[in-house]
Order: C-alpha cells, then structure tokens, then sequence
C-alpha cells in the first residue's frame, strides 16, 4: 500500500510530460503533412539520366571487336 504513495506522483508526473510533448509536437507542425509520406511512396521515382555511350563498356567490346 505504501508503495502507491510513490507510483501515483510519478504516473502523474510522466502524464504531464507525455501531454506537454504531445502539444510540444503539435505547435512545431509534425503533424501538419499526414498524406504526404503516404502518397510520396506510391509516386514513382524521377527517371534516371541514360548513361553516355561512351561509358558503357558493351560499345568499348564492340569498337575492340570492329578494329581487328
């Protein structure tokens, strides 16, 4: 029973700073964009820039090819 004297202050103490987070969180504005990251993973990704032909090593394999 004594130990109720010591939880009740400290459940009441951790109450309040869960509340003050959670108001804390809410004026800095993390839950201002809820739709975003779900609609950001469903977009596809911006394409990729093709690759030079002189850096693809298959042109290289068919220029030592055509010089013999």
């Amino acid at each position: 029973m004594e130990v109720i004297y010591g939880l009740l202050p400290g459940m009441l103490l951790l109450g309040i700073i869960g509340v003050a987070v959670f108001f804390w969180a809410v004026r800095s504005g993390q839950y201002d964009d809820m739709d975003g990251a779900a609609n950001r993973i469903l977009m596809d990704d911006e394409p990729m820039p093709s690759e030079p032909e002189d850096n693809n090593p298959q042109n290289k394999l068919n220029d030592q090819d055509n010089d013999k």
